[in-house]
C-alpha cells in the first residue's frame, strides 16, 4: 500500500464529515438565515430616512428607533383596523347566514323540483360524524396554533432586532467589512451597498405611491357601491396588491368581492371587473412611469423574479425578489460594455419585403440582375492616375511622328 493512500483516505473522510456537518448546520439555521436576510433588506429600506435624520445632527440610534417606532405604530393600527372590520363582518355574515341558506334552498327546490328543508340540513349537519371529528381535532390543535402564533411573534421580534442593529450600526458594519478587503475591493463593496440602498428605497417609495393610488381608486368604487368598511378594504387592497406583485392584486381583491357579495351579488361582479381593468392600467401605464427612475426593471423580469423568489423562499422571496434583482441588474450594468446600435430597420422590427410569393420574388431578382448594364471598360491610358509612359515613333499619338 502506498504511504499516501491512508492519509488520503483520512482526508477524504474528514472532508465528507465536514460537509455533512455543514449541511446539517445549514438546514438547522435556515430559519435564522432567512430572518437575517429579511432584516437586512428592511434595514436597507429605512437607511435613507435614518441617514437623512443623522445628517441633521440626530444620533443614529435615536433616528433608527424613531423610524421603527413609526413603522410599528402604522402596522399595528392597520392590523387593528382590519381585525375589527373582519370581526364585525364575520358576525354579520353569521347572523345573516340562515337567510342566505333559505334563499339557496328555495332556488334549488324551484330549479330541481326537490323538497329540501333548512332544519333537516341543520340536523344532519350537527349529527354528522365528520363534524364531531373536526371539532375534536380542532380542540386538540389549539395548542399547536398557540405555539405557531408565539413562534411568529418571536420571529418578528428577531427580524426587528437584527434590522435595528443593521440600520443603527450601518457605518460600523461597512467599516468592519471593508477592513478585511483590499482597497480596490472596498470601493466595489461600498458601491454595491449604495446601489442596494437606492434600489430598495426606490422600490418601497414607488410601491408606496402606487399603493396610495390603488387604495384611493378602490375606495371610490367601494364607496360608490355603498360597501361597508370601504376605507379599511381600500387600505388592504393597496398594500397587498403592491407588496405582492402581479398576483397580489387578485388576492387582495378577493376580500372586497366577498364583502360586496354580502350586499349584492352584482356588486361583487363590478368589483372583479374593476380589479382586472385597474391591474392592466397599472401594468401598462402607471407602473412603467413610476418605476422608470427607481427600480428600472422590466415587468416580465419582475414577474419571473417573483416566481423564482417564491420557489426558493416562499412569501419572503416574493417580497425581496424585485429589489434584489434590481440591485444585481444595476451592479452588473456597470461592467457590461455597450456599443452603438446600428440603424438597420430590423432592429426596430421592420423587414424589407417584396410583394408576391417566393418564386415571383426570385424571378424579379434574377431579371433585375440580368438587365443591369455591364460596367464600362476603361482604358489604361484614360486613367488619370496611370503613370505617363514614353510614346514610341510608331505610336499615332506621338506628336513627333511624321505625317
Amino acid at each position: 500500500m502506498p504511504r499516501w493512500l491512508p492519509r488520503a483516505m483520512v482526508l477524504a473522510l474528514a472532508l465528507i464529515a465536514c460537509f455533512q456537518l455543514g449541511s446539517w448546520a445549514f438546514h438547522q439555521l435556515t430559519g435564522l438565515l432567512i430572518n437575517i436576510l429579511i432584516a437586512f433588506f428592511l434595514a436597507l429600506a429605512v437607511e435613507p430616512a435614518v441617514s437623512r435624520m443623522a445628517h441633521h445632527g440626530m444620533r443614529r440610534g435615536l433616528a433608527t428607533a424613531l423610524v421603527f417606532l413609526g413603522v410599528i405604530i402604522v402596522g399595528a393600527g392597520f392590523i387593528a383596523m382590519l381585525g375589527s372590520m373582519l370581526a364585525g363582518q364575520i358576525v354579520d355574515m353569521v347572523e345573516d347566514f340562515p337567510q342566505y341558506l333559505d334563499s339557496v334552498i328555495r332556488w334549488i327546490n324551484a330549479t330541481f323540483h326537490t323538497e329540501l328543508s333548512r332544519f333537516e340540513l341543520q340536523d344532519s349537519l350537527v349529527h354528522s360524524d365528520w363534524l364531531q371529528k373536526y371539532v375534536q381535532n380542532s380542540a386538540t390543535g389549539v395548542l399547536d396554533v398557540s405555539a405557531q402564533v408565539l413562534g411568529g411573534l418571536f420571529q418578528l421580534l428577531t427580524i426587528l432586532l437584527f434590522s435595528f442593529y443593521f440600520a443603527a450600526d450601518g457605518p460600523r458594519l461597512r467599516r468592519a467589512l471593508c477592513s478585511v478587503l483590499p482597497p480596490a475591493k472596498q470601493a466595489e463593496v461600498l458601491r454595491a451597498w449604495e446601489i442596494a440602498v437606492d434600489k430598495t428605497g426606490g422600490y418601497l417609495y414607488s410601491r408606496g405611491l402606487m399603493a396610495l393610488i390603488s387604495g384611493v381608486a378602490h375606495y371610490i368604487l367601494l364607496a360608490a357601491l355603498d360597501v361597508p368598511y370601504a376605507p379599511a378594504l381600500a387600505v388592504w387592497v393597496g398594500l397587498v396588491s403592491q407588496f405582492l406583485p402581479t398576483i397580489g392584486t387578485y388576492l387582495a381583491g378577493a376580500l372586497p368581492m366577498l364583502i360586496a357579495f354580502t350586499v349584492n351579488p352584482w356588486y361583487a361582479l363590478w368589483v372583479l371587473v374593476f380589479v382586472v381593468v385597474y391591474q392592466q392600467f397599472e401594468n401598462y401605464m402607471l407602473q412603467p412611469k413610476l418605476t422608470a427612475k427607481t427600480v428600472d426593471i422590466h415587468p416580465a423580469v419582475a414577474f419571473g423574479s417573483v416566481i423564482v423568489g417564491t420557489s426558493l423562499l416562499g412569501a419572503v422571496g416574493a417580497l425581496i425578489a424585485i429589489p434584489a434583482v434590481a440591485t444585481l441588474q444595476a451592479f452588473l450594468g456597470a461592467y457590461v460594455r455597450r456599443y452603438d446600435v446600428t440603424d438597420d430597420p430590423r432592429v426596430h422590427g421592420h423587414r424589407k419585403r417584396v410583394a408576391g410569393p417566393p418564386l415571383v420574388r426570385l424571378r424579379q431578382a434574377l431579371r433585375t440582375r440580368s438587365t443591369e448594364p455591364p460596367p464600362p471598360e476603361q482604358r489604361i491610358d484614360d486613367d488619370p492616375d496611370a503613370p505617363d509612359t514614353p510614346k514610341g515613333p510608331d505610336d499615332p499619338d506621338n506628336p513627333d511622328q511624321e505625317r
